[in-house]
């Protein structure tokens, strides 16, 4: 069993940052990919930004320029630096973890990111 938990969420200023942090724990071999996703009320959980093993990342277009991702594969650990925060980036923010020894994907809960003055 793998689990994954968020933190580093909570309410921030237009043009603000926040840091967030993702740490997988449990029966782990490799983890492939770690990412993150978003959900905004009322609309569809979308990718934030992911990066594999091997160092590759990619990021929605929303965010590039803005938001920087990056992995302690010793500590199973993902990051996300978030900058020049938009009130459109309030959202849920979910850290996920591909294990393809699993051929398994793993969720975190989620941490809340509210960008409002």
């Amino acid at each position: 069993q793998v689990q994954l938990v968020e933190s580093g969420g909570g309410l921030v200023q237009p043009g603000g940052s926040l840091r967030l942090s993702c740490t997988a724990s449990g029966s782990i071999f490799t983890i492939n990919t770690m990412g993150w996703y978003r959900q905004a009320p009322g609309l569809q959980r979308e990718l934030v930004a992911f990066a594999t093993s091997g160092g590759n990342t990619k990021y929605a277009d929303s965010v590039k320029g803005r938001f920087t991702i990056s992995r302690d594969n010793a500590k199973n650990t993902v990051y996300l630096q978030m900058n020049s925060l938009e009130p459109e980036g309030t959202a849920v923010y979910y850290c996920d973890a591909i294990i393809l020894t699993y051929g398994m994907t793993y969720w975190g809960k989620g941490t809340l990111v509210t960008v409002s003055s």
